[in-house]
């Protein structure tokens, strides 16, 4: 492989294998594509980028040397730090060859996608975010509907600097991870122009049974339901028969959505007469939670996954998985088992008439 190999990788250039080099979400949407499950084009600046970034501006002692005085009791420490070294990677420039990289994918995948400087999500994909007994996801920063190679360029060295938010600072330093150690990715994606979006557990998260999937919605983007600015539409679908089991229709009050005439994203009212109906069909519903049954086939464990319908595309195949990791609160406590042995007959007895059982 090339020698753009070290900076940029195509998301089907990616798998789980690839985390110290793309980050867990890059990795994991690789992982995706090669299974056949629909993801947008992409492509990932690896960590190595991000390294070269950091010693060809020269900044990387600088840095550790801002995050030495970070007192963990002090607050005030870590955004001061944090501050300081945002501040310094987002004006230290990016060496060209690496902006020569960057730029050249982002144009090749806005010719894929038949969409002159198409609108991506720029997306921080962070080495550390799935490591067992720690909790890194959601600490870094995503850009929505970012367009033109100088506004990519902007919002990668955001990203990179999103590593050095005053609550990542905390975390790392209250859980005694080196800094040094983290490092960053960042995922251009072609941005899903979302009809409807959410998120999607493919175990009831609110008692963990692990026989139902569970479907959050609302029109527009997914970032509404992510930031918990909505009350989402709630459906609970019968993992094995894919029947939807009980839908909750809620008062969805606000939606994120593109202005085509100023590139941005907006958060908008939800029109009243809207607020009560149902934002996915039915039919979207189901084939989400038979793409959430393959998704937990393939990692072998319960997922978390944000999902996205694009109304630029034809009915069939809108359906997109923008996002999907390991669920982390129900799959890491101890399973109890059903059954608990009695020590004697006789506590077999007792115990079946306490539950009501007949004995045979």
């Amino acid at each position: 492989m090339e020698k753009r190999s070290k900076y940029v990788l195509w998301f089907q250039e990616c798998d789980l294998k690839a985390v110290p080099t793309v980050g867990g979400k890059n990795a994991s949407l690789g992982e995706l594509l090669s299974t056949g499950i629909p993801v947008p084009p992409g492509f990932a600046i690896t960590t190595e980028a991000y390294n070269s970034f950091l010693d060809e501006g020269k900044i990387r002692k600088e840095i550790l040397s801002l995050l030495e005085n970070v007192d963990p009791e002090n607050t005030s420490t870590g955004e001061n730090a944090s501050k300081a070294i945002r501040e310094l990677i987002e004006k230290t420039p990016i060496n060209i060859d690496l902006e020569d990289y960057i730029g050249e994918f982002y144009r090749r995948l806005s010719k894929q996608c038949n969409v002159p400087a198409v609108p991506a999500a720029v997306r921080s994909s962070a080495t550390a975010e799935d490591l067992p007994g720690a909790s890194f996801a959601g600490q870094q920063d995503t850009f929505l509907w970012i367009r033109g190679v100088d506004d990519i360029l902007k919002h990668v060295r955001k990203c990179w600097s999103s590593l050095f938010t005053s609550r990542a600072i905390a975390y790392r330093t209250r859980m005694d991870f080196p800094h040094d150690k983290v490092a960053i990715s960042v995922g251009i994606q072609k941005m899903v122009n979302s009809w409807t979006a959410g998120v999607m557990f493919t175990l009831n998260p609110a008692t963990g049974d692990a026989s139902t999937i569970v479907i959050d919605a609302n029109w527009g983007f997914g970032e509404s339901v992510v930031s918990g600015e909505c009350t989402p539409d709630n459906f609970l679908v019968n993992k094995v028969t894919l029947e939807i089991l009980k839908r909750t229709i809620s008062p969805k009050e606000c939606l994120y959505t593109a202005n085509p005439e100023t590139h941005s994203v907006e958060k908008h009212e939800i029109p009243e007469e809207r607020r009560q109906n149902q934002c996915i069909i039915d039919d979207d519903i189901i084939e989400l939670a038979r793409y959430g049954k393959l998704i937990e086939t393939h990692y072998k464990k319960p997922m978390d996954i944000e999902w996205a319908i694009d109304k630029d595309l034809p009915s069939t195949g809108r359906v997109m998985i923008v996002q999907s990791r390991p669920e982390t609160v129900w799959s890491e406590k101890k399973a109890e088992p059903v059954y608990q042995p009695k020590g004697s007959a006789l506590d077999h007895i007792v115990a079946g008439l306490v539950a009501g059982k007949k004995l045979k």
